[in-house]
């Protein structure tokens, strides 16, 4: 401490206060000193300095900054603050941990209900998300046996019901062919050619493309494929589809859904457009005609089983189309088509 005589603080001077423990010091000296004063706690980086006004000098003091705060403060803050960190750090871990387990058991169960089987999946994390991939791998294995053991039955359905089938087609071929007969043997032709495409229809509609694994196909190609199919019937078909666009599906379902669409426009159309259009995250089919079209308020129920309709067909084209486009995680819309007929968009996930 100091004592300069005569000296007189200026009345501009303003204390300087830079936190907490200053407005204590402060609050400290004016109820003991009582006297004006300033502190200055920036020109020494070791010592606060205190001037304080008395009646015949100035009062100056230098207070060791220690003596003011402790560094106990610091050390505990930085021990909060570095126990957080590591408590957060473990946290994140674990949580981590549980999120790609249960990421990996959504992403898995996502790619096997659109037919993406790819096995059953490793238990990983906690107890309960363990439970829940056993839980998984045994659902998937019942689902996959009950699927083969259906396909199996169906495949001895097929062969009952086609053999009875075939002995009427011998039987029809062996009758003589007379004027009198050519008729009755052309109906009963027609007839057995009819159940014939019935019994394929519901058995493709029973049956359907569970068993089969999606592939990379190529888009193109497929649609040309069913354009020339359809050509070989008499329809006038264009087919317009990007190079090299490569789709993750089961091929030979998509093709009976594009097919079942071309086959229901050539009953009620004289020209079809085939179309692919890549997007982001999906790729969008599109099977234009020039018919009669189908009114908004009734494309909902075309899509319902054995609604044939007037075009003598089983009434199971869209219905299977719209069963198989789901089942890849998709869609199936009717629209307004600009050749001035029907537009059947499906909508499949890449």
């Amino acid at each position: 401490m100091r004592l300069t005589p005569g000296a007189r603080l200026p009345p501009d001077t303003h204390v300087n206060q830079l936190g907490p423990m200053d407005d204590d010091l402060a609050a400290a000296l004016s109820a003991k000193v009582g006297r004006r004063f300033v502190m200055d706690w920036t020109s020494d980086s070791r010592n606060v300095l205190v001037r304080i006004q008395l009646p015949d000098g100035v009062l100056e003091a230098e207070a060791p900054r220690k003596r003011l705060y402790t560094q106990t403060i610091y050390l505990f803050v930085l021990w909060v603050v570095g126990s957080a960190l590591l408590l957060f750090g473990i946290a994140a871990i674990f949580m981590r941990n549980q999120v790609r387990a249960i990421r990996r058991l959504a992403q898995a169960a996502e790619a096997f209900g659109v037919g993406r089987d790819r096995g059953p999946i490793k238990p990983e994390g906690a107890t309960e998300v363990r439970m829940a991939a056993a839980a998984f791998n045994r659902m998937q294995a019942r689902i996959v046996r009950f699927l083969g053991q259906r396909t199996e039955m169906l495949a001895g359905v097929s062969h009952d019901l086609r053999t009875p089938l075939t002995r009427l087609r011998l039987a029809i071929a062996m009758l003589p062919a007379t004027p009198a007969l050519q008729e009755d043997i052309a109906e009963m032709t027609a007839d057995v050619a009819e159940m014939d495409r019935m019994i394929s229809g519901y058995l493709a509609f029973a049956r359907g493309e569970g068993v089969e694994q999606a592939q990379p196909v190529d888009v193109g190609a497929m649609l040309d494929e069913v354009a020339s199919g359809a050509r070989r019937s008499g329809a006038d078909v264009v087919m317009h589809a990007p190079a090299g666009l490569v789709v993750n599906l089961r091929p030979d379902a998509v093709r009976r859904a594009v097919t079942n669409l071309v086959d229901n426009a050539r009953r009620h159309a004289h020209r079809i457009s085939l179309s692919a259009e890549p997007h982001e995250r999906t790729v969008q089919l599109l099977v234009d005609d020039d018919g009669p079209g189908i009114p908004p308020d009734q494309r909902e129920s075309v899509f319902r089983p054995f609604e044939s309709g007037d075009d003598g067909g089983t009434g199971l084209g869209l219905t299977i189309a719209r069963d198989i486009v789901r089942a890849h995680g998709g869609e199936i819309l009717l629209e307004d088509s600009p050749m001035g007929g029907l537009r059947a968009r499906l909508r499949l996930p890449v």
